[in-house]
């Protein structure tokens, strides 16, 4: 049982008694100083409520109160400020170690005393209203550190995060620890979809939340957010030099489509110090290049500049995807992946997306809405099945009809009894959007005889690929 001592008066110490008479934790003795006429006004009597009365300006009868009883914490909640001072020094004088919280509301004045909190009354009052402004983030003030490392974040609709899954959006930093969705509360497992007007309590680096509060913000047509800001070439420069200029000029293409992205161009294996000198040539306000010049120190540039630059889409070639080293260590940064194809992004006016498992569905379906708006690509489900079963994606189907009256950009539904992977590549000038899951990172001579889509895309080259994470 832990002894508080609260020195009240005023209306601000009236409304605080009333919240300890609704209080549930009864480890508490609270003794509550104030008159007759307020201990009227209080509450009515409770086990753990003593009422005294006494001056606690008067260090003589404070110190005969505080040596029949031990406190833990005295609170000063006086209305009269030389009456609040003097109040403080008794204590002070009495037991320079008991803990004080002191309520003001006196801007100037101060205490060097780290026994003490110091609640000013027009700064909580201040702070009350600033949260109530549009667009300012909810932070916990009163728990942990109170800095700003537990946020509570409203889902707008048309919000980049909205639609998605819990595990298909980067949180290396940070974490979604509850949502609270139609007064319930739901503990959140990597396949719980966000949907518009979730509240989300996070946790995580104040200065991430803060970043991750601008995302959630941000309307549909920002891909590649909610991943990222920004785009991320490695080129090797051991290919032709006619290959690296086109891979160059399509990643520029694709950033100036993009709304308010930024290309950062990453060099590797360098072979020719003239090539440099020509791509460093490019760099303006919106591109720059940076040189790997060692092959052992590549997965620590690689690194840097995903600390740096808020990379949110990497674009490469399948030939440096498909070795293991650069697949796995990509793979593990959870951001979308372009891959060029013998098709330019330049003559391509449609994006196809193939039927697949309904989570990965409605993970990256947002995604998929974006990138073809930006792009102003048409766009088209693919609902191929060789057995003509088209019940089964009813659901799928729905949810991007829904998504395409929410956002107000057509997709076309296209069914057929056909091999996915034979229809796919006889479609020319496309876009190819598919799910980044496991089931593409892992390599095998196996894949050959699989009947899975997802087993054989890297090895359909005809068509740019971009493959966007999902959780499976």
């Amino acid at each position: 049982m832990k002894n508080v001592l609260i020195l009240a008066n005023g209306n601000i110490a009236k409304h605080f008694v009333k919240w300890l008479g609704k209080s549930r934790i009864y480890s508490n003795q609270y003794y509550i100083n104030c008159c007759q006429q307020d201990k009227e006004c209080f509450t009515k009597t409770i086990d753990n409520i003593t009422y005294i009365d006494i001056d606690p300006t008067s260090n003589l009868r404070l110190k005969t109160l505080m040596d029949e009883v031990e406190f833990s914490t005295i609170f000063v909640v006086l209305e009269d400020k030389l009456e609040a001072k003097f109040t403080y020094k008794n204590i002070r004088f009495i037991d320079d170690k008991v803990f004080i919280v002191f309520v003001s509301k006196w801007d100037e004045l101060s205490f060097d005393d780290e026994n003490l909190n110091l609640l000013n009354i027009n700064e909580v009052m201040a702070s009350s209203l600033y949260e109530k402004l549009p667009n300012v983030p909810l932070i916990a003030k009163n728990i942990g550190l109170g800095k700003g490392e537990i946020m509570e974040i409203l889902i707008p609709l048309g919000s980049s995060f909205a639609f998605r899954h819990v595990g298909a959006i980067s949180h290396r930093k940070w974490k979604i620890v509850a949502i609270y969705r139609q007064e319930k509360q739901i503990f959140p497992t990597n396949n719980t979809m966000i949907q518009p007007n979730d509240r989300l309590i996070v946790i995580g680096n104040p200065l991430v939340l803060e970043e991750v509060y601008k995302r959630v913000n941000k309307r549909q047509g920002v891909f590649p957010e909610p991943f990222g800001r920004n785009l991320y070439l490695l080129v090797d420069m051991e290919q032709k030099r006619e290959e690296i200029l086109s891979q160059i000029n399509e990643a520029i293409f694709l950033s100036n489509k993009l709304v308010k992205t930024k290309l950062f161009i990453r060099l590797l294996k360098v072979v020719d110090i003239e090539d440099i000198n020509e791509i460093k040539s490019l760099e303006n306000d919106n591109i720059e290049v940076f040189v790997t010049y060692n092959d052992d120190d590549i997965f620590q540039d690689i690194d840097f500049d995903m600390s740096q630059h808020e990379i949110g889409l990497f674009i490469l070639t399948r030939s440096i995807f498909k070795q293991s080293k650069y697949k796995n260590y990509i793979g593990s940064f959870n951001r979308p992946i372009y891959l060029f194809g013998e098709e330019s992004l330049f003559n391509i006016h449609k994006a196809v997306l193939l039927m697949g498992e309904e989570a990965e569905m409605e993970s990256l379906s947002t995604s998929v809405f974006d990138i073809s708006e930006s792009l102003k690509l048409e766009l088209t489900l693919c609902d191929y099945n060789p057995e003509g079963d088209f019940e089964e994606t009813a659901k799928i189907v729905d949810h991007y009809e829904s998504l395409s009256r929410l956002y107000g950009f057509n997709v076309n539904i296209e069914k057929k009894r056909v091999n996915p992977i034979k229809e796919l590549l006889s479609k020319d000038a496309v876009l190819h959007i598919a799910p980044y899951n496991k089931e593409i990172s892992n390599s095998s001579w196996l894949n050959f005889f699989s009947t899975q889509l997802s087993k054989h895309l890297l090895s359909i080259k005809k068509h740019p690929l971009l493959l966007i994470p999902v959780e499976g």
